[in-house]
């Protein structure tokens, strides 16, 4: 039986997950695991505070629990983690984080890497994600563009916003190497790239590329 590789978006906004959803595309071949993209409807518009974040654990460990025995592997799709430990906790399944993953690939991709957060209040999450992974050092600098999550469907502001705060990464901190802060930033990929000239990672697309590679591998 042709098992799933669960992505799991912890806010309620679909538009968000339809985004995600298209980011997968290069990723699905025939013969592979499913990628299937959820949305937890229960969940708030945005996972924008630690409150946020300790509410979407719950439920995104909830789903996992209820979801186990059709998975081969969950990847939580919000990069604050939410729930990453508590997964990895459930025997037979592989579990991944969107922010740990987008770090580890930024750093085959250059000596140092900049993140594009949302908002400020953002930032401190991420310093204690990186400190705890022991990257610190290899962090240029973070840079938010003051939009929520539900505001990121503004396609042109918030595509003028990330690449001013990728120009301004890559120019004033001398990054090497850009990261999507956000899930719901998934379809400015490419344009960011194109108007930095720096690699950008999208973080769902990082952690599901090393999911399957996993899968494949049987490790």
């Amino acid at each position: 039986m042709r098992k799933t590789l669960f992505v799991i978006n912890p806010n309620s906004s679909q538009s968000v997950t339809d985004g995600i959803d298209a980011a997968m595309a290069p990723l699905r071949h025939d013969g592979a695991p499913e990628i299937r993209c959820v949305t937890l409807a229960d969940g708030p518009p945005g996972v924008q505070t630690q409150h946020d974040v300790d509410d979407a654990a719950l439920r995104v460990a909830r789903f996992a629990r209820e979801h186990r025995h059709e998975a081969c592997g969950f990847v939580t799709a919000c990069f604050s983690d939410p729930g990453l430990q508590a997964l990895r906790e459930i025997d037979g399944v592989l579990s991944f984080g969107i922010s740990e993953c987008a770090a580890l690939t930024a750093l085959t991709l250059g000596q140092n890497f900049g993140v594009v957060a949302i908002l400020a209040g953002s930032i401190p999450r991420h310093l204690r994600t990186w400190n705890a992974m022991g990257i610190g050092g290899r962090l240029a600098g973070e840079v938010a563009i003051g939009r929520g999550v539900t505001d990121l469907a503004d396609h042109h502001a918030t595509l003028d916003a990330m690449i001013r705060a990728g120009e301004r990464l890559r120019d004033e901190h001398g990054a090497h190497v850009l990261i999507m802060g956000c899930a719901g930033m998934a379809p400015y990929r490419a344009r960011l790239q194109e108007a930095c000239a720096l690699p950008v990672v999208e973080p769902v697309q990082a952690a599901v590329s090393m999911a399957l590679g996993r899968i494949q591998l049987g490790w």
